[in-house]
């Protein structure tokens, strides 16, 4: 792979980082995602960063944002620590499975899976709303459970890029019956490990840009808690409806990739 050339340190370069950061730091506290779907395509668009780049200096922005928003759902006790632990041993096997399965399968088949996917997601959130007293009870089952989620929320992170909160959020509240609160911070816990481990190798392979990460990340923690702020305040149900705005963008930005690769071979 060709060496990623440095964007220019312009005033510009920096303000758009922190801008970055201000969005992506908000919608991680507020729905339990490490931001990634803001920080990547603004990255290509503003910065004109590579698609690799992109993806590598969100995974390093994230540590600090989803440690800054752990700590805030800690606060209100809303983090489940050993049931993230399983998820993320699972997410760490799954990713290099994914890694593996990617120039095997057909990216435009899965991307149009994965909408069915969060369509599937998108209508029960109006249909189950878990209580705020709900937690996650952890028993034998629940924790092989919980490992099998973490190894396909990896898979899907090695194929497509998605990121982990997409995907374990909706899961923990819909299938575990754990309330939006707990689901987010445990979310945000899982990514920790995940990413740290993910941008070790990635700063091997110099797929991230140390400076922009830094300034994302910085910028993205002091918003964090403002969101993690709000989702207590919310009404679940209204959290529930929001949550599902946000993963119907989500949905579109992954048909228009389908329906843009629907002509070209699969890699």
């Amino acid at each position: 792979m060709s060496e990623q050339t440095t964007p220019t340190r312009s005033a510009r370069f920096f303000l758009v980082c922190v801008l970055i950061g201000l969005v992506a730091g908000l919608l991680s506290g507020l729905f339990g995602v490490g931001g990634g779907t803001v920080i990547v395509p603004f990255l290509v668009l503003f910065l004109r960063f590579d698609q690799r780049l992109a993806a590598g200096t969100s995974l390093a922005a994230i540590v600090p944002t989803a440690t800054v928003g752990v700590i805030s759902y800690a606060v209100h006790g809303s983090v489940a620590w050993i049931p993230a632990l399983l998820l993320a041993a699972g997410a760490v096997v799954g990713a290099q499975i994914g890694t593996w399965l990617l120039p095997r399968l057909s990216l435009t088949v899965l991307r149009w899976a994965f909408v069915a996917f969060l369509a599937a997601v998108i209508v029960s959130l109006f249909v189950v709303v878990p209580s705020r007293d709900a937690e996650l009870e952890l028993t034998w089952l629940s924790g092989a459970a919980l490992v099998v989620l973490g190894v396909a929320t990896g898979i899907l992170s090695g194929l497509i890029g998605v990121g982990g909160g997409i995907v374990v959020v909706p899961a923990l509240m819909l299938l575990f019956g754990t309330s939006d609160l707990v689901a987010k911070g445990t979310s945000l816990l899982m990514m920790i490990p995940t990413a740290v481990s993910g941008t070790i190798g990635n700063v091997r392979r110099r797929n991230v840009d140390l400076v922009a990460a830094a300034i994302i990340g910085v910028a993205a923690c002091t918003t964090t808690a403002l969101g993690a702020w709000a989702a207590v305040l919310l009404d679940p149900f209204l959290a529930n409806v929001l949550f599902a705005a946000y993963l119907v963008v989500i949905a579109v930005q992954m048909g228009l990739r389908a329906w843009r690769g629907r002509a070209r071979p699969a890699r």
